[in-house]
């Protein structure tokens, strides 16, 4: 028998890092909210790799924490190494990546939501969504429980018919030995939502002692620590190495003797699997020119022995796993903790989505995460806070918070999933913003924290950091305007020895730090007059003085985009009656039903010559 178990502003569905930053987002303004989670011990699990962040992930976790998010704190609080990736390259894809302790992690994230003001985290598997007529909900447990919510958002991750897969073996299960969320979907059919089957996998865990690390190559953490958070002025020291090992020919001929025992081969997988994170099998086969893959060796924590074996993710048997794993120099005598596995599951196609991650056909239904199609942590994190954000204001009569592909990565992932869609889980790549290089990880706060401040989720200490930060950097700008370097016989020794002229009059700083052969560090002896700033402040002025005229350039191109952008479409338009549309792009806009000129024109089949038809058809429309 049902019974009535309270109501809420929200519910959410699942407390991975989507439904962690969804839920916290929701309470954090005012909205009384309700957490469910199939395990407790789940809360802000890491089922795959013991790391936040990576290339554009790390802008990601920058960018969560600039509007108020919470991903950035605790992977500060756990990580055990820390490292900037891709300092080779330009600042546009400079990215942070932190080695966690993934259980701290877990621990620091559960405690946070039991500790949040009218935030309710309770364990329950939810079986059933039941709409109002008055527009709430009747969230409906395993247990009979009906707890009653005016929005609903579903943060499911992997959890959602989940099916484990090793070898010739499959069993319903979700990650790490998990229960799966086994009634749920059939719940959401009926609700005219259309879901899909995809896939991910993750590597065998192993015990370090079995493990020879005098045959790898160790990787140690940046010291200096950056942090992810713009809270965190004490980041601490790194606390663990990771190791690199590579595959061989021996591990190369083994997957390959054996791909027929693959369920991805052997047609038991349905789901798409991710694209640019494959399994070891999937390399071998896609790349079988290269002799060798890498494998990185990382901890998952300071209180345990597991290493994870990141790139080896794997859904061949059990034996066929510890031949390929023993074949690899340094891995002979490794012994496997928990094997390597594949899990399907189900998730919706987003393009159902609007920019604010709610339904478009269903109102008070929102979804956020791997539910909504993408694959990562930090992607994850990205849209529930977005999704978390947008429940409680809709619900308070406010207006949406929409972020463009020119405001953030956040912004860029959220247009990406609701106009392109997915054939395989998203990832965030720099390569997917066009304006890369104006959305940096360095100027998260400068582009996000005011819009975090306006909705309500930076606190007063905050704001007064932030705004202090930014004062400095304008008057370091106009400081190394003004600043003239004289010539002498030291600085022109070192101009030299930089590969860069020799000044015979003084030049401004700011001149000479447009050189690209130059830098803050370089110029310091000759800068009597430089100030004890931050070193965020120094870098953040460097990047802009060197790149100014690139910069100058993509904010006028963000210019254009954001005209699009303002020419509105009518929610109810009918574009298979628009004359002149081809027939695929009028298929496509009424699927996918665009807010806005800007949005139409990144759709995949609608061309510039139907934008065209949409810019006329819109100058000779009349809203009644």
């Amino acid at each position: 028998m049902k019974y009535d178990a309270g109501a809420y502003d929200v519910a959410v569905i699942g407390a991975g890092h989507a439904g962690i930053e969804a839920a916290l987002a929701s309470a954090r303004l005012g909205c009384s909210t309700v957490a469910f989670t199939i395990n407790l011990d789940a809360v802000g699990n890491c089922p795959c790799n013991p790391s936040i962040g990576g290339t554009a992930k790390g802008h990601l976790v920058r960018e969560i924490d600039a509007l108020g998010g919470e991903m950035g704190h605790a992977a500060d609080a756990s990580f055990i190494q820390s490292r900037m990736l891709n300092l080779g390259k330009g600042p546009a894809v400079h990215s942070l990546r932190a080695q966690i302790d993934r259980r701290e992690y877990s621990k620091i994230m559960k405690h946070k939501l039991e500790l949040e003001p009218g935030l309710q985290l309770k364990q329950a598997e939810i079986v059933d969504l039941i709409p109002q007529e008055d527009g709430a909900w009747q969230v409906v447990t395993r247990m009979n429980a009906v707890y009653t919510a005016k929005a609903v958002i579903l943060a499911t991750g992997t959890f959602l018919g989940g099916r484990i897969y090793v070898g010739d073996i499959s069993y319903d299960s979700g990650p790490d030995g998990m229960f799966p969320a086994a009634f749920l979907g059939e719940s959401l059919k009926k609700l005219g939502l259309r879901l899909r089957r995809f896939k991910t996998g993750t590597p065998a865990r192993v015990l370090r002692s079995s493990i020879d690390f005098s045959q790898l190559e160790e990787q140690l953490g940046d010291d200096p620590v950056v942090p992810f958070s713009y809270d965190t002025e004490h980041p601490g020291e790194n606390r663990a190495s990771c190791f690199v090992a590579w595959t061989n020919e021996e591990t190369k001929r083994i997957i390959q003797e054996n791909i027929h025992r693959s369920p991805m081969y052997s047609g038991q997988i349905e789901g798409v699997g991710p694209r640019y994170c494959p399994s070891i099998e999937d390399k071998i086969v896609r790349f079988a020119e290269k002799p060798r893959h890498q494998v990185f060796i990382e901890p998952c924590g300071l209180d345990t022995e597991e290493m994870y074996l990141q790139g080896m993710s794997s859904s061949l048997p059990e034996d066929v796993q510890l031949a390929f794993y023993h074949s690899v120099k340094g891995m002979e005598q490794m012994q496997v903790m928990r094997s390597a596995y594949a899990i399907e599951y189900d998730c919706v196609d987003p393009l159902q989505l609007d920019a604010t991650l709610e339904f478009q056909e269903i109102p008070g239904l929102y979804g956020a995460g791997q539910f909504n199609g993408s694959s990562g942590y930090e992607e994850a994190a990205a849209q529930g806070l977005v999704a978390g954000v947008n429940a409680a204001r809709k619900i308070q009569g406010k207006e949406p918070f929409l972020l463009d592909r020119a405001s953030s990565y956040i912004g860029t992932l959220v247009d990406d999933l609701i106009t392109k869609g997915v054939t395989d889980p998203y990832r965030m790549m720099t390569s997917r913003s066009e304006y890369r290089l104006v959305l940096r990880q360095d100027n998260a706060d400068e582009r996000l924290t005011p819009m975090g401040r306006e909705i309500g989720l930076i606190g007063d200490d905050r704001w007064e950091r932030f705004t202090k930060k930014q004062k400095q950097k304008q008057e370091e700008l106009q400081r190394v305007k003004a600043v003239v370097i004289p010539p002498s016989e030291e600085v022109n020794a070192m101009l030299v020895s930089r590969g860069t002229s020799k000044i015979t009059t003084g030049v401004r700083m700011m001149d000479l730090l447009k050189r690209p052969q130059l830098d803050y560090a370089c110029l310091a002896p000759f800068d009597v007059q430089r100030p004890d700033l931050p070193a965020a402040v120094f870098e953040n002025v460097e990047i802009e003085i060197k790149y100014d005229g690139y910069i100058q350039r993509q904010k006028a191109e963000i210019a254009e985009m954001r005209r699009l952008e303002q020419r509105l479409l009518p929610k109810d338009m009918d574009y298979t009656k628009l004359v002149g549309l081809r027939v695929e792009a009028q298929e496509k806009l009424q699927k996918v039903r665009p807010q806005n000129i800007g949005q139409a024109s990144r759709i995949s089949g609608v061309s510039p010559a139907d934008i065209s038809v949409l810019l006329i058809w819109l100058s000779k429309w009349k809203p009644e």
